[in-house]
């Protein structure tokens, strides 16, 4: 299995996911779409697989069962082994000790904000904000309905942090979009472009 299966992002949630209790990659697959409705569309089944599949060629996951209910396929359940452990702990302390500046698709898009003219910036930035406050409304009554559970506030505190984000984007482009309606925010006058 190539090196690069163990680079993916998704690595270390499997790891995690492993941490709490032995799993098949289908269980795992529908526990990482559960908890990540936003990456649902990108987690794929054959990622899943091939990251497991790179696991256990590392040692990081070891077969622990094989299970077959009715008609449906043999399914491997794999654990987390003591290795394993110790490269979750190591890329956990790693990544939340060094910040690193993650491109996002948005911030992408920012830069070329002023494309979209003064009116048409402040228009879509007003509608992201609209779709975040509905977004993030969702999501704090979800964790709130969580929390009731007395499940411990550890458990979800990855959402908490998401949504501390969401609040701080929607200040950020609130301001931003007072800032382009009251003109405070220079806006350059198109470049001519010449003829051929």
């Amino acid at each position: 299995m190539p090196r690069r299966a163990l680079d993916n992002p998704l690595v270390l949630a499997i790891l995690g996911l492993l941490l709490e209790r032995p799993m098949h990659p289908y269980d795992v697959l529908g526990e990482l779409r559960g908890r990540s409705e936003t990456q649902a569309a990108v987690i794929t089944r054959g990622s899943v697989y091939d990251i497991v599949a790179a696991l256990n060629t590392a040692g990081w996951i070891a077969e622990t069962a094989r299970l077959r209910q009715g008609n449906r396929p043999e399914r491997t359940v794999y654990a987390l082994t003591d290795a394993g452990r110790n490269e979750l702990v190591r890329r956990l302390d790693e990544q939340i000790r060094n910040p690193r500046r993650d491109f996002t698709p948005f911030v992408g898009a920012v830069a070329y904000l002023g494309a979209l003219g003064p009116d048409g910036a402040a228009d879509a930035l007003a509608e992201r904000a609209e779709r975040l406050r509905e977004r993030t409304a969702a999501d704090e009554q979800a964790l709130a309905d969580v929390l009731i559970r007395d499940l411990p506030r550890l458990y979800m505190i990855e959402a908490e942090y998401a949504l501390h984000q969401a609040r701080s984007e929607l200040a950020w482009i609130d301001a931003t979009i007072e800032e382009i309606r009251t003109g405070r925010l220079p806006w350059p006058a198109p470049a001519i472009q010449e003829g051929p």
